[in-house]
């Protein structure tokens, strides 16, 4: 049973992984029929199965060998020799999610770069050497933040689509934050405002969160889009030294 247990716990990888991620599907007609689920091996076959697809589905992987599929499930709780190891069976899975992810987050970067190419015509946006882009809302009095400082901000994030995937008052209301904590198209972008102001920043992939992408909402090689108010440049805090004995003996007594 050697060759069943790596088998078995890559299911249980991608069924906790899928798990965490699924949301429930909105139907939108009813459901075709589909086979009786006639026992409780019949009904975790076809959960199995569900969930399985489903993942690799939002992968990227568009189809499947079926019969091999099966084989390959036969062979392994048949105890039968595999054709391949299961060494060789996560390299490939981990080989072709990478080719999968790439030609996703390929496609996603050139939207992008088509959506900044026309967005710099637009009067007010500007284009920085690196390819950040910014448009003034509004101009503060205030100074400039630097790299070393903490920042108050409100700020909300979209997507190219008009998805919003973040806010600070989603969170409480405004964020402080070091900035050089935060992605470098941030970084910049808030370095050349002055508090009082609020910007909108056009971030490609490269200066946000690249082709990975970040948690469930942006995918990889996104071009994102933050309005930012800039409120507050956060003084260090300081700890003022307790009074010395000559400081104490000069204060006058009250009358």
């Amino acid at each position: 049973m050697q060759k069943l247990s790596l088998s078995v716990a890559l299911l249980v990888l991608v069924s906790g992984a899928f798990a965490q991620t699924a949301k429930k599907p909105v139907p939108t007609k009813k459901p075709a029929p589909v086979a009786p689920l006639k026992n409780g091996t019949d009904s975790l076959s076809y959960a199995i199965g569900v969930n399985v697809a489903t993942y690799f589905k939002k992968q990227g992987v568009e189809h499947l060998n079926y019969a091999v599929l099966d084989k390959a499930c036969a062979d392994v709780f048949g105890d039968k020799p595999l054709t391949i190891t299961d060494e060789q069976a996560v390299m490939t899975i981990q080989q072709r999610m990478q080719e999968f992810m790439a030609q996703k987050s390929n496609a996603v970067k050139e939207e992008g770069k088509k959506f900044l190419a026309e967005n710099k015509k637009r009067p007010g946006v500007v284009e920085l050497p690196d390819g950040l882009q910014y448009e003034v809302i509004r101009k503060g009095m205030g100074p400039h933040p630097v790299d070393s400082s903490v920042v108050k901000v409100n700020y909300t994030g979209y997507l190219l689509s008009g998805k919003k995937f973040d806010a600070s008052a989603d969170h409480g209301g405004p964020a402080t934050f070091p900035l050089y904590r935060v992605i470098k198209g941030w970084t910049e972008g808030v370095k050349l405002m002055t508090v009082g102001s609020s910007y909108k920043l056009y971030v490609p992939s490269d200066l946000g969160y690249g082709d990975r992408g970040a948690g469930n909402d942006i995918p990889g090689g996104a071009t994102l889009i933050f309005e930012i108010e800039l409120l507050e440049i956060v003084p260090p805090v300081t700890q003022v030294p307790p009074p010395t004995p000559a400081d104490t003996s000069t204060k006058k007594t009250q009358p």
